[in-house]
């Protein structure tokens, strides 16, 4: 197996995480074992734990989180999807919540415990009424590694959000995810129905969960990890050309460094939208950044994994190609929703006139 990628294009600063490259090489050895179920991925959680990484929200330190998720998903996709998660829930609590939740939803984390937000309602939607929770989840990400996730509730412009804990065992099941990629994550179905809903566990008021700029111009978050996964993946493969003694190779060469530039591009484009989510350009230009720079980078990274596919040949598709699983991971995270929808939202307003077309780079 190849060491952990080497890519790291932000050097250390009091901007950055400290994330060493031990740290690193343990989150890119762990992601097979943890892929095939061999190690727990909470393992890896509390690497990032031991970083100082858990209470931040995004809002606080935006290039920080930015540059520590494209670290985190250059080594490991899965372990980036659920710290993401973590990020998200725990931006919502204290962007919407009491200042009473926000501390509890701290030492919650200081005890241990990881959040995530599960919106996708299953086959029965996740309702309540009279105090008492029915329905379910679909695809929450990190059954048994995730002790407290925010969810969606009563779906519709009226959506309430509630935090709950979600250990009970009996309640999640990871089973029906069969997906060919992010398989450590443990997603899947996560029943509610006849729990409690205090007051204490909801969030915010009814449809405040999709308010801008902060519900779609939150979408930089994943654009980060799509970037730093793609850049990974770029780095794994040329660490095999080079054994190969095939790297040298000018058709090689132009091939992975084509993307890697686009890679770069969306890297920064990640930078401005994550700076932009806390300043004051305007909610929907806030909006517009963001869905610029997840579709990129989202685009960029599919066009790494045909690179990378086209420059190993037969050898990335093997059971034990580091790359292979790579690719796979990446593959299934970049299927995300409402593509179309949001590439139009974004258009819309980015080209209504002749100072928006300049977004937030006046």
């Amino acid at each position: 197996m190849n060491s952990a990628p080497r890519f790291d294009p932000f050097p250390p600063s009091s901007q950055t995480p400290t994330l060493t490259d031990a740290a690193r090489q343990e989150l890119h050895t762990a992601a097979r074992a943890e892929e095939s179920g061999e190690r727990p991925i909470n393992t890896s959680i509390d690497i990032l734990r031991d970083a100082g990484l858990m209470l931040e929200d995004g809002a606080t330190s935006p290039l920080r989180v930015a540059h520590a998720l494209m670290r985190i998903g250059a080594v490991n996709l899965s372990v980036g999807r659920l710290w993401e998660g973590h990020v998200n829930a725990l931006r919502l609590i204290r962007l919407y919540g009491s200042p009473v939740q926000a501390r509890h939803a701290e030492q919650v984390i200081r005890r241990g415990g990881l959040l995530g937000v599960w919106g996708a309602d299953g086959g029965t939607p996740a309702t309540f009424e009279a105090g008492v929770l029915q329905g379910e989840k679909a695809f929450a990400s990190g059954l048994g590694t995730v002790t407290h996730a925010v969810i969606s509730l009563n779906s519709g412009p009226e959506v309430q959000l509630a935090l709950m804990d979600v250990t009970d065992p009996e309640r999640g099941d990871a089973t029906r995810w069969d997906m060919l990629g992010m398989r450590a994550t443990a997603s899947g179905k996560f029943d509610f129905s006849g729990l409690p809903l205090r007051d204490e566990n909801l969030i915010g008021a009814p449809g405040d969960y999709l308010k801008e700029p902060h519900f779609v111009g939150g979408v930089w978050r994943i654009a980060a990890l799509q970037a730093g996964a793609a850049a990974g993946l770029i780095d794994a493969a040329a660490a095999d050309l080079r054994d190969m003694d095939r790297l040298d190779a000018e058709a090689q060469l132009a091939r992975l460094m084509q993307v890697l530039m686009r890679v770069w591009a969306g890297m920064a484009l990640v930078e401005r939208a994550a700076l932009a989510s806390t300043g004051d350009a305007g909610a929907e230009t806030i909006v517009s950044t963001s869905i610029a720079a997840r579709i990129y980078t989202e685009e960029v990274a599919l066009e790494t994994i045909t690179a990378v596919e086209q420059s190993l040949g037969l050898r990335h598709f093997t059971a034990a190609s580091e790359t292979g699983r790579m690719a796979r991971d990446l593959s299934v995270y970049l299927r995300q929703a409402a593509r179309d929808a949001f590439l139009q939202r974004a258009a819309r307003h980015a080209l209504s006139s002749g100072e928006t077309i300049w977004g937030v780079f006046k």
